[in-house]
């Protein structure tokens, strides 16, 4: 079954473009959210990480 898309892949022209753009988007996506990771500021972080802990009791079911 490889064989068949192999093969029907290579029939169409211009298709080589589109492995390196997802490539290009996944390392842009990566490098972006290092970036804003790396400048977040701390106390916005120990914000954030505080919020699943402050609702523990107003769950109602």
């Amino acid at each position: 079954m490889l064989k068949f898309v192999k093969n029907h892949m290579e029939s169409i022209t211009g298709i080589e473009i589109y492995p390196l753009i997802s490539l290009l988007i996944f390392f842009i996506f990566f490098v972006l959210l290092f970036l804003w990771v790396a400048t977040a500021k701390k106390d916005y972080i120990k914000t954030v990480s505080q919020i699943p802990l402050e609702n523990q009791n107003d769950t109602t079911l």
